[in-house]
């Protein structure tokens, strides 16, 4: 009986003895490397961070559908003075992370450094390949990073989430991430006296964009690049009454999620980010800026003879034809570049140049948009020949940006009143001014509405649809004049007893040099028959066909 509480009191000493061997190896012979591995996981999973906010679409209903979130991904770090041979770490990791073995080793080689980033958002058979060499220094954990559940939707609307100056820091870059970049971070947490105050979370973004009308549009704007062998085109949906962003897309385009395998090129915004000669598309605002001025009237008419010579220079039709006597909603049907020239001289340079500027393409539309470049009026200015006006009548030689356009013809739309557009839902309508009165605007959509009627590729059964195209040449910017190459753009809006939607469509450089009624033209029916379904908008012409 004495043996038993001999060996119980034998058994607990050498519990103690081996607890105590623990500890002391723990903190004494490993300490430096526990210490070190946990400050490096604290700027690894970086505790500081505030959790990004999520980025929203927002459907008919009311509904939401998540563009942008956060997920756990494996991120692979090295504690480099953890690390007993760089060169032998370097070499068994080079192959796993596709980085030469050399660089790798310098990075592992530094001296102090305390945390290394090796991968961000690494993929599990990565991870799962770093993990069984079991490199001493080298580790995996998970830490939450950006991710976009729809991949290449919208991508350059939204942006994406990237790294910035230090090893564990990361911001917005391009679209809404980085405008909205410093709500979308939320306040970081600090520590102060020994007391950590934790991280806030960044606001939600819910945007206007309707994931269904942005799927269609950009389904139906990739087939048309394929289908026409187009070297890239843009589409964008518009509501006229607001300036509601409905959808916003392009191609090329990338997937967020893998934005380092992109071009850099494909980040740009090209409806914000880029302007262009628009072509014939222009001839509505020549047309808005002479009615309201008085200068002439849809009915005015004149003789088009097909040829114009200006400066010593020739004004074609872009079918080489002569009309004889039209109206200047003729020339909107048959989009006559003579009929536009006219109309312009008629109405007066000073006038002309007035009316453009009012309807925003020497200013940029305020959309909430990162970098959004204005258009380009340089040539139309006093000392500009005559030729240069008559050209800008058209849509040559003058430059503006998509949403510049697409905005001044929901301004028609809109009965002459121009709207700010925007994609963040939380903000109001804001009407940046009057352009013209519902008079013209009225005048103006008769016109384009004969123009689809006549046509007949746009229209749509029971429906009033406005619309005009634009087919302008390419400039030569080595050799100075045009190329053989064409940039096709369509712009509309529907119905037009009370229009729900402006459609843009744009189309760069299609193969064969097509007019945009062959490309483009059908691409918006198809679009605005969607859209008409979707949101179950009634007919407007009960009765009747175009």
């Amino acid at each position: 009986m004495v043996a038993r509480p001999t060996l119980l009191a034998a058994a607990l000493a050498l519990a103690y003895i081996l607890v105590f061997f623990k500890l002391y190896d723990i903190q004494i012979m490993r300490g430096a490397g526990f210490r070190a591995r946990a400050e490096s996981q604290y700027a690894a999973a970086n505790l500081s961070r505030a959790e990004r906010g999520l980025i929203l679409f927002t459907d008919k209903n009311g509904g939401y559908l998540q563009a942008a979130g956060n997920k756990n991904f494996p991120i692979i770090y090295a504690v480099p003075k953890m690390i007993e041979d760089t060169q032998e770490a370097a070499n068994q990791l080079a192959p796993i992370l596709n980085e030469p073995a050399a660089g790798l080793q310098d990075r592992l080689a530094e001296p102090g450094a305390a945390y290394k980033l090796l991968r961000r958002k690494a993929d599990k058979e990565t991870a799962a390949r770093i993990a069984e060499l079991n490199l001493k220094g080298v580790y995996i954990e998970l830490s939450p990073e950006r991710f976009y559940p729809l991949g290449k939707r919208a991508a350059q609307l939204v942006g994406f989430v990237g790294p910035n100056e230090t090893d564990f820091g990361e911001q917005g870059k391009y679209g809404v991430e980085e405008f909205y970049n410093s709500a979308l971070a939320g306040t970081p947490g600090s520590q102060e006296d020994g007391a950590f105050r934790l991280p806030a979370f960044g606001k939600n973004l819910i945007l206007t964009i309707d994931p269904s009308v942005q799927a269609e549009a950009e389904r139906i704007l990739e087939e048309l690049v394929m289908k026409h062998r187009a070297t890239g085109g843009s589409v964008i949906v518009e509501e006229p009454r607001t300036g509601k962003i409905l959808a916003m897309g392009s191609y090329p385009t990338f997937d967020p999620n893998r934005y380092s395998e992109a071009e850099l090129g494909d980040f740009l915004n090209p409806v914000t980010q880029q302007i262009y000669e628009p072509g014939s598309v222009f001839k509505i605002i020549t047309m808005a800026a002479g009615i309201d001025a008085g200068k002439i009237a849809t009915s005015t008419t004149f003789n088009d003879t097909g040829v114009l010579i200006l400066n010593g220079k020739k004004i074609q039709n872009w079918d080489h034809k002569a009309y004889g006597r039209v109206t200047m909603t003729n020339v909107i049907e048959k989009s006559l570049n003579t009929g536009a020239a006219f109309a312009e001289r008629t109405t007066g340079d000073k006038i002309f140049t007035d009316y453009v500027t009012k309807f925003g393409f020497g200013e940029p539309t305020g959309v909430d948009l990162p970098y959004e470049l204005k258009g380009d009026l340089r040539r139309l200015n006093p000392s500009s020949p005559a030729i240069a006006f008559a050209t800008a009548s058209f849509g040559q030689g003058v430059a503006v940006t998509q949403m510049g356009l697409i905005n001044a013809v929901a301004a028609i739309a809109n009965d002459g009143e121009l709207m700010r557009p925007y994609v963040n839902a939380d903000l109001a309508p804001h009407s940046v001014r009057t352009v013209i009165t519902k008079k013209t605007a009225d005048a103006v959509t008769e016109m384009m509405v004969s123009a689809v009627d006549k046509a007949d590729v746009a229209s749509i059964s029971g429906y009033s649809i406005a619309g005009k195209t634009g087919t302008a040449q390419v400039p030569d910017f080595v050799h100075g004049g045009y190329t053989d190459k064409v940039i096709n753009t369509y712009v509309g809006f529907g119905p037009t007893s009370n229009p729900r939607f402006a459609i843009l469509i744009k189309l760069n450089e299609p193969e064969g040099a097509p007019v945009a009624g062959l490309t483009v033209v059908p691409a918006f029916r198809d679009l605005a028959q969607f859209i008409l379904n979707y949101f179950n908008i009634p007919p407007d012409r009960l009765g009747s066909t175009p």
